[in-house]
């Protein structure tokens, strides 16, 4: 059913369809309209047999999802930056114990400074945690994912997060095709778990485990992962199939390929940009760039296959991320020329829209314009205003009292102080 409506409604009214038997809610933004929207569907009555349990923090939240679901109920919870960093101890936890939470995050850059808007800092720090992260490129993206995320974490007994960009996604209003409760029931078997706490068979979970075995133990998790690598594109094909959508109509998978078959320079990135770098690829085609892109779905595990065989013909990657590693660099890109270690090729990494800057068609035509000239650097801040970046350099050399970062660029750039609300 097509239905204009705020992306946090449509991922509400998806996970609904699922019918969790446990929600945790603790609010923090932008993931707060998400668990809103399931509060009023429990309430009314939409949404039956849920327990939605209001509680005192994010790592209550995850808490009361990994007891649920270790009693054998479909759990599902949402979460947001520091919210993420939080629930820390929990987060591995859940991946340790296997079980199959399904979490929506709210991308959502982590402070200090304070920054409400989107970047991915907060699930690239969770990267190995041992969930499954899946990553959506349009709020579409995010309904179907959310559906297939629960038949892949209860088929593997392993969480799953979806990761959907703050506010760009989860408060855009556009229209959504959301699936019929027949057909998601149709799709998503009832929940069997491969383990379950029963009183009447007592045994012990989270228990301590020594050197002797503590190494096969983290082994068995990284296959659990490399299992996922196969099931997911199943997942994505049977989905396709019930939900009656051609292969450009449905999300899922592990990548996703646009005029990639004779590119010679391939653009690589997460999320809501592959919108915009599928546009900007459109109008370097028309006048005669052989270049095309490839979205990563599936950041854990990571497709290395997948990217070998999309990325053969390319002369340099390109890899647009939301997130770097202080003192390094680039995360995606160093995941990537890992997949091409063996066929190495010149990966450029970009790092673009921290803290919510915008990423305009503009800037990303100068750097693909720059990279396909040979020009671009191995690392690219998009968007940097050096001359700012050197004034406050310059004022650190001058004077040991040189006061916080954050507030020295605010002043310099005219701004008091950041605002909300």
């Amino acid at each position: 059913m097509l239905e204009q409506c705020e992306g946090s409604f449509a991922v509400a009214q998806a996970v609904a369809a699922c019918r969790p038997e446990v929600i945790c809610a603790y609010p923090i933004s932008p993931q707060t309209h998400i668990v809103e929207g399931l509060g009023a569907l429990v309430k009314d009555g939409t949404l039956e047999r849920c327990e939605f349990i209001n509680v005192e923090s994010e790592f209550a939240a995850m808490s009361v999802a990994i007891g649920a679901s270790a009693a054998g109920a479909r759990a599902y919870t949402a979460t947001a930056s520091q919210g993420l960093l939080f629930m820390a101890e929990a987060v591995y936890n859940a991946s340790g114990l296997g079980l199959p939470i399904v979490m929506t995050v709210a991308n959502r850059a982590i402070g200090a400074p304070i920054n409400i808007w989107n970047d991915h800092s907060d699930s690239m720090a969770m990267r190995d945690a041992g969930w499954i992260q899946l990553f959506a490129e349009s709020n579409q993206d995010a309904v179907d994912l959310h559906i297939q995320a629960f038949r892949i974490a209860e088929e593997l007994s392993l969480p799953v997060m979806v990761c959907m960009d703050g506010f760009i996604l989860t408060h855009a209003v556009e229209r959504i095709d959301l699936p019929d409760q027949a057909t998601v029931d149709a799709f998503l078997p009832r929940y069997e778990p491969r383990q379950l706490l029963d009183p009447a068979e007592p045994v012990s979970i989270g228990a301590m485990v020594g050197p002797e075995a503590f190494t096969e133990v983290r082994y068995l998790a990284h296959a659990k992962q490399l299992q996922a690598l196969d099931l997911i594109p199943q997942v994505a094909d049977d989905f396709r199939c019930r939900f009656g959508r051609g292969v450009d109509g449905v999300s899922g998978g592990l990548i996703s390929r646009y005029r990639s078959d004779d590119a010679e320079t391939m653009v690589i990135a997460l999320g809501s940009v592959l919108g915009t770098i599928k546009d900007t690829i459109d109008a370097l085609r028309d006048e005669g760039h052989r270049i095309g892109a490839v979205g990563i779905t599936s950041f854990r595990p990571f497709p290395i296959a997948a990217l070998q065989a999309a990325l053969g013909r390319a002369r340099r990657i390109v890899v647009v991320e939301k997130c770097f590693a202080v003192g390094i660099g680039g995360i995606v890109e160093r995941d990537v020329r890992m997949a091409l270690r063996e066929h190495p090729l010149p990966v450029l990494a970009v790092v673009a829209g921290l803290g919510g800057r915008a990423i305009t068609q503009a800037s990303l035509r100068r750097l693909l314009l720059d990279a396909l000239a040979d020009r671009l650097g191995p690392l690219t801040f998009l968007d940097l205003d050096h001359p700012l970046v050197e004034r406050v350099l310059a004022r650190e050399r001058a004077t040991r009292r040189s006061g916080p970062i954050a507030e020295g660029v605010l002043r310099d750039i005219g701004t008091v102080a950041s605002r909300i609300g």
